[in-house]
């Protein structure tokens, strides 16, 4: 119980499993929302099922995986000067920030009925957060850099 880096790693891994997971599954939905021919019953349900994923899950677990992220950085003596894998991994995490951002306006999107992407649209972006993914575990696990 002594070693707060490793309870923060803990932390911050288990934040990490709960935003992929919402992630991975949100642009599923929009598939389903994007393909259900306007069905105003089931397009709601895609709403209230999307705004909870984002709500209760997908932001509460970015914000603490950048809380903990930012922690592990502090507590691991990287603060000056930080090695280029771990800059080359924080990159890749922007990017699936970004990639979160996006995610949130296609939400708004259809919450407000304007979303005009198709399903094939979404089945193509729901790839970014693996590439991103597979990346930084490299980075972080190998350390090529």
């Amino acid at each position: 119980m002594s070693d707060p880096y490793g309870w923060v790693k803990v932390v911050h891994i288990l934040a990490v499993i709960s935003w992929m997971a919402g992630l991975f599954y949100l642009p599923r939905l929009f598939v389903y929302h994007a393909e259900n021919d306007g069905e105003k019953d089931v397009s709601g349900v895609f709403m209230v099922m999307e705004r909870r994923l984002l709500k209760a899950i997908m932001r509460p677990a970015a914000l603490v995986v950048v809380v903990t992220g930012a922690g592990l950085v502090h507590l691991g003596g990287w603060d000056q000067p930080m090695p280029l894998w771990l800059w080359l991994k924080l990159v890749l995490v922007a990017g699936m920030l970004f990639f979160h951002g996006l995610l949130e306006v296609h939400a708004a999107r259809f919450r407000d009925d304007r979303e005009t992407r198709s399903g094939r649209y979404f089945r193509i972006i729901n790839e970014i957060p693996t590439v991103l993914l597979v990346g930084i575990v490299i980075f972080v696990i190998i350390k090529p850099f």
